[in-house]
């Protein structure tokens, strides 16, 4: 994981890294208002670290994670963070409303935005991630090591949180990057081996890029989750494409990069995904290899099985979506088929806090 979170912005932690106060780690924290005003122009997800000032964990979790070079430049690129003291005095605005001390006299006592973001439970560290309109937020109380901050971090910044619980996206992030036992129930063919087969099959391609974690995930674990192996197997012919790809042949045509949403990508992505492409996303193609549709964002196993059982069995020819999400909630009432898990307003994690 360290050489796909963010190598590009290694050389310029290198300039600041000496300059860094030891109790703030490598990232460069922002307090509340900044990070808004910021916001305003170029918005982003907030990461907030709430801790005190007799945290002792807190202080190690600056030591080793805050200070890791690759975690820090990714935060310091992809978030607005802010390091929140619980027991701060000061008066804190907040997406429009203000926030003060619930006791000025007495020392320890927590600050009212420390409360709306922790509720009763006070334990510190405590991190809480905020989508960049401030509307949904994800909170993990207790240290966080590297491993552990990583999927978070790629959780809110590839939009993973709109379809994809917390806990099903963790799972499937270690798999895909750090189970190397994995089994792969999957069968994954090229594009070239596809053409040879002329077996019939629907085909579905996986798109991934070098700068995609979330497509990683997609790519290396989700597929071989056993709910979506079985349909693949059975219906598709699977395809992962590298979308970066400098030369394509399929279809006796040759395809090259070029600037696509501003963004070198191989050209095939254009007529894979009927001129719709996007990361993550994947195609569905049927027997004569022609588009039927593309679908975007990540998606959980069950999901995505069913979203592959729609199109594989040709209920697609007969009836819409909803018609078949309607059907399948009639069969199966105690487990509901649906285009994505509920997605809570807030996620919590409790780990070892002090």
């Amino acid at each position: 994981m360290k050489r796909i979170l963010l190598l590009t912005v290694f050389i310029s932690i290198l300039s600041f890294v000496y300059s860094q106060n030891e109790s703030d780690g490598l990232v460069k924290w922002l307090n509340f208002k900044e990070a808004q005003e910021l916001n305003k122009q170029n918005p982003k997800p907030f990461l907030v670290d709430i801790y005190t000032d007799w945290c002792g964990w807190c202080k190690v979790m600056m030591r080793t994670t805050y200070s890791n070079p690759n975690i820090a430049g990714y935060i310091n690129t992809y978030f607005y963070p802010v390091k929140f003291n619980a027991e701060t005095k000061d008066t804190i605005e907040f997406d429009g409303q203000k926030y003060y001390s619930t006791n000025v006299n007495y020392p320890k006592s927590p600050h009212q935005l420390a409360v709306k973001f922790l509720g009763n439970n006070l334990a510190y560290p405590s991190t809480v991630f905020l989508s960049s309109d401030l509307k949904v937020s994800f909170l993990s109380q207790g240290y966080l090591k590297e491993q552990d901050i990583e999927p978070f971090l790629v959780f809110m910044v590839e939009n993973v949180f709109r379809t994809t619980p917390f806990n099903i996206f963790q799972t499937l992030f270690k798999d895909a990057f750090y189970n190397p036992n994995l089994n792969k129930r999957t069968k994954v063919l090229t594009l070239q081996e596809v053409e040879k087969k002329k077996n019939n099959k629907k085909m579905v391609v996986f798109f991934y890029t070098n700068f995609c974690n979330s497509c990683k995930v997609m790519t290396q674990a989700l597929i071989h989750d056993s709910l979506v192996a079985s349909v693949l197997n059975k219906h598709f012919n699977t395809v992962v494409l590298n979308a970066e790809e400098d030369t394509v042949r399929f279809n006796n045509q040759v395809y090259t990069k070029q600037l696509i949403n501003n963004y070198p990508f191989n050209s095939i992505v254009i007529p894979l995904t009927n001129n719709k492409f996007s990361i993550p996303s994947f195609a569905i193609l049927d027997e004569q290899l022609q588009p039927i549709e593309t679908i975007g964002f990540f998606q959980t196993p069950e999901a995505l099985q069913h979203i592959l059982l729609y199109f594989g069995e040709n209920h697609y020819k007969s009836m819409t979506w909803d018609e078949y999400v309607k059907r399948e909630n009639e069969k199966n009432s105690n487990k509901p088929a649906t285009t994505s898990s509920p997605n809570p307003s807030k996620n919590q994690v409790n780990k070892k806090s002090k």
